[in-house]
């Protein structure tokens, strides 16, 4: 049996086992099991082995213990815009602990700034640091943190700003912003770009440096936002598992829709607004030709003053399907939530018919909804299939729906920038019924192209 060496050391593996003899180069990490070998390989994945199956390992050097990188002060270029980073996390600010093997949010804004010095090139860039969250934990007492941070950004005299985000709730924090800053049909004074990347830093196949290139030359270059088309606040990530475009999403119609790929940010019921392409490594923009045409003949008015989301506010979120049971929404209205959305089937439908008489828990569902209705708790339907409108016309149990007081119908705005649009109605004593069949930034384009 051969000897492993400690954490952290990089190697040349010899195993031979049931797929036959393999070599591979790596770094070991902590264990993943008893009596085995973990590497992390030079293409970023883990491979473990059970030791008795190694037949050689050479030590070929050792990873520092301090893997900061020294940065020099980045010189002021009066001819650049100015780019503020606001820094909450991520993945596109992580790298691998070498102890464990996971990706963990540890990259300094000033890290992040000096490992890319293409950036210099763009921008006068400066960094605030927010926190080293990955966005699983992020709620809206950390977007009203980000909405002071950029309103500061603005009133400080920067042309944009840039916001590194974890990419799970990316689209969410993006909506966010979207109706902070736009929701009463005003823009913000300067450029908000929200980026994150699927693969941390430091892996060979990362996305974060064109993302993070994409979305500083956005937030320097790109046009001023209209509020329109959910231009208030923009998500940049690759436009394909390629290399060398992102696109710039709106950000009220944009979802992530793959967990690995690092295209998994598509496009809900809208239009990307332009692609940055990088070529030679100089970025530029193609701007889509609607939203410029839009752009022109746009005449917003910009703000200064954004909103702000009650902390208070409780959202319930049901999935209708053969699991919605009138006892689970009955103790959750016991809870006292502000409105419930329901992600319905297809245009929006609901389990609360009986046709057969075979199913009363449909009745039951029928009867705590209506109680809902009777109690002023609004019931919004939103749909399971992202995209599409709500038409709760096209067929009777739609109807119904309506009479019974449900609201959502014709909406085309995507499923998670509802709830946010829900809880911006309801932190600013909107009414949520009306609200819901307006556009405010972009969020409910009634007229898609195909």
């Amino acid at each position: 049996m051969v000897d492993i060496p400690d954490i952290g050391h990089r190697v040349q593996i010899e195993v031979n086992g049931h797929n036959g003899k393999t070599t591979h180069e790596g770094v070991i990490l902590h264990p993943a099991a008893p009596n085995h070998v973990t590497v992390k390989l030079v293409n970023g994945y883990n491979a473990s082995y059970p030791i008795d199956e190694v037949t050689s390992i050479e030590i070929i050097g050792k990873i520092p213990d301090n893997l900061d990188i020294e940065n020099d002060e980045i010189p002021f270029d009066d001819q650049l815009p100015k780019v503020r980073i606001i820094h909450t996390g991520g993945t596109i600010a992580s790298k691998v602990d070498y102890k464990t093997g996971a990706v963990v949010a540890k990259f300094e804004p000033e890290e992040l700034v000096g490992a890319i010095p293409e950036l210099a090139q763009i921008a006068n860039i400066d960094a605030v640091k927010l926190g080293n969250m990955f966005s699983d934990d992020i709620r809206c007492q950390h977007w009203n943190k980000m909405i002071d941070a950029t309103k500061q950004a603005f009133d400080d005299g920067c042309d944009g700003v840039v916001i590194t985000h974890g990419t799970d709730t990316l689209h969410i924090t993006s909506a966010a912003m979207c109706f902070a800053w736009s929701g009463e049909g005003k823009a913000p004074p300067g450029r908000i770009a929200l980026v994150g990347s699927q693969r941390s830093s430091d892996r060979g196949s990362s996305d974060a440096t064109e993302n993070l290139i994409s979305a500083v030359f956005w937030a320097a270059n790109g046009p001023k936002p209209g509020a329109i088309r959910g231009d208030a606040a923009v998500v940049v990530m690759h436009a394909s598992s390629h290399d060398g475009t992102c696109a710039i999403q709106p950000g009220t119609g944009v979802r992530k829709l793959h967990s690995t790929r690092r295209d998994a940010f598509r496009n809900v019921n809208s239009q990307p607004l332009a692609y940055v392409n990088i070529e030679g490594g100089k970025p530029s923009i193609v701007m889509d030709s609607v939203y410029k045409q839009e752009l022109e003949s746009n005449s917003a008015e910009v703000t200064t003053a954004p909103k702000k989301y009650s902390e208070n506010v409780r959202i319930a979120q049901f999935i209708a399907g053969p699991y919605l049971h009138e006892d689970e929404i009955e103790a959750i209205i016991a809870n006292g939530p502000q409105a419930i959305v329901i992600h319905g089937t297809g245009l929006g439908h609901l389990p609360i018919d009986d046709p057969g008489e075979d199913a009363p828990e449909n009745t039951k569902v029928w009867r705590a909804l209506t109680r809902c209705v009777n109690r002023n708790i609004p019931v919004v339907i939103t749909s399971q299939c992202l995209h599409g409108p709500i038409d709760m016309n096209v067929y009777s149990k739609g109807r119904k729906q309506q009479q019974m007081g449900l609201l959502g119908h014709g909406s085309v705005t995507s499923p998670d920038s509802t709830i946010v649009k829900v809880h911006y109605a309801l932190s600013n004593n909107k009414d949520v019924a009306k609200i819901l069949s307006q556009n405010l930034c972009g969020e409910n384009l009634n007229v898609l192209r195909e």
